[in-house]
């Protein structure tokens, strides 16, 4: 992952984007939400399809019945509220800010790359039902793969 921070997005200078690249499973659903900022990109790199079902937000962040029009390869494409678009390997869509939106894997695992604005995790996340965001986990032994929330804790860049 390559992240900026939010103060690179109030200066315009520095790191202002996001890089990830995520595994999704079959069937693996990543909990209905929306940003309030982040504009992003999701990239089906391969394997099986990507399952994106898609929401406008209200102005009280509930569901809204409109029809929801995103961009699939820089083409605009509209859903009904509720509908689902399938990415197969190599498809991208691109999802605006109060753009609710959830995803799952189909067929086989799917690799999947995101291109935001900065990622915030902390502040930037609407999701339509509560979910716990960051486990708590009590640690036995150091961890060989850090997690988002994992390098202030292991990660000093003044060592």
């Amino acid at each position: 992952m390559r992240n900026g921070g939010s103060e690179n997005l109030k200066t315009g200078k520095g790191k202002t984007y996001c890089e990830k690249i995520l595994v999704v499973d079959i069937d693996q659903v990543t909990p209905l939400h929306f940003h309030w900022l982040k504009t992003e990109d999701i990239i089906s790199r391969g394997g099986g399809n990507l399952i994106v079902q898609l929401y406008n937000a209200t102005k009280d962040e509930g569901l809204d019945t409109t029809d929801v029009t995103v961009r699939i390869d820089g083409v605009p494409v509209t859903v009904k509220a509720g509908g689902i678009v399938t990415l197969t390997p190599g498809e991208s869509i691109t999802l605006e800010p109060h753009c609710y939106h959830k995803f799952w894997g189909a067929g086989s695992r799917v690799l999947v790359g995101e291109v935001s604005k900065v990622n915030d995790d902390n502040t930037d996340n609407r999701f339509y039902e509560s979910v716990g965001r960051f486990s708590a986990i009590e640690e036995d032994e150091a961890p060989l793969y850090l997690l988002v929330n994992d390098y202030e804790r292991y990660y000093n860049p003044a060592r």
